[in-house]
């Protein structure tokens, strides 16, 4: 997979193989897995009982109340991004497809949809700091998730006046 362009969120694709399209039921095995890999990496010090507890919330609380959408590469889901309004809930790419282009256009078309957007990212995820900043996120506020005792980090795309630049932490 080779995108045209860098920027985040607006790679345009040569292979018409690839494709952003919404959720189906029949993907859930799909997304659970690449959230267990991709979660595996990037969430590698949460308590894994934690993450049990999210991976079953995932298809009963998530995805029922979130606006999914998949990327799929020659038939195969690699990556997939839930949103509750302009809240990136989820953004999660199969470690072996990440830094293709997948994750960025997952929030290109989520600005598409909605513009602003905000997320929260875990302080202690350098993966996904970075991957934010390079999309133009930047410091809304931070905070303690209140179930891992573990630092927060609100962002925001685009910046607004007052807000912290995420670049200094990663």
């Amino acid at each position: 997979m080779t995108p045209m362009a860098t920027r985040c969120g607006s790679s345009s694709w040569a292979n018409e193989a690839q494709l952003i399209r919404a959720y189906r039921p029949a993907d859930l095995q799909d997304v659970l897995r690449v959230w267990a890999v991709a979660s595996a990496q990037a969430h590698a010090f949460l308590d894994p009982a934690f993450l049990a507890v999210e991976r079953e919330k995932i298809s009963r609380e998530w995805l029922p109340k979130a606006d999914t959408w998949v990327w799929e590469a020659g038939g195969r889901l690699t990556g997939f991004l839930s949103l509750i309004g302009q809240e990136v809930g989820a953004l999660f790419v199969d470690p072996a497809a990440q830094r293709s282009g997948i994750g960025s256009a997952l929030i290109g078309h989520a600005r598409a949809l909605h513009g602003e957007l905000e997320v929260d990212v875990f302080a202690d995820n350098p993966i996904g700091r970075a991957f934010y900043v390079r999309c133009g996120f930047e410091v809304l506020r931070s905070g303690i998730h209140p179930e891992t005792r573990r630092g927060m980090l609100r962002l925001r795309s685009p910046a607004r006046e007052g807000v912290v630049s995420a670049a200094g932490l990663v």
